[in-house]
């Protein structure tokens, strides 16, 4: 068994992994593809996908990615707020405008000012990727009650008198 040390807001604890997950652990870091670092730790081709879904599903594991990636930031001394002006310092330099060979300005690099923007954007949120879902249970006699009232709003159904 290995152990990965877990930081909390009231100290920590150690997680206990065996050596493939461990393996996992290090494999996810790398490019936080579960299929892949499934495979690269040594579990099959063919449950390769399986094994990543259900290591995912385990806390022990889920704590260790979080505490590496949490450690790494802090080693490399990467922000969220550096990410971001980074992002904005390659924008306003892609988007600058220089004279091509015929002595017309253009702007330096569309696509990297693109994709800039693009990624501004996601972490505004302004694009949606994934539909969010919440599933409430609703009683079936209210259920009911809803449908008949939005039939009466369509017009299909006459309120009963």
């Amino acid at each position: 068994m290995l152990a990965f040390f877990v930081h909390g807001g009231n100290g920590g604890y150690a997680v206990a992994l065996n050596r493939r997950q461990a393996l996992f652990v290090a494999e996810y870091l790398k490019d936080l593809n579960a299929s892949a670092a499934a495979r690269r730790a040594g579990y099959s081709e063919k449950s390769a996908f399986r094994s990543g879904v259900q290591n995912m599903q385990k806390s022990a594991i889920t704590d260790a990615i979080a505490a590496a990636m949490k450690e790494r930031a802090e080693r490399v001394q990467i922000t969220a707020d550096k990410v971001l002006a980074d992002i904005e310092l390659i924008k306003t330099d892609a988007m600058r405008e220089a004279a091509d060979k015929e002595g017309k300005r253009a702007m330096v690099n569309h696509a990297a000012a693109l994709k800039a923007c693009e990624l501004q954007g996601r972490h505004l949120q302004m694009f949606v990727d994934r539909v969010a879902m919440t599933i409430e249970q609703v009683p079936d006699e209210e259920l009911d009650g809803r449908i008949a009232e939005l039939a009466r709003k369509a017009g299909t159904i006459r309120a009963a008198d």
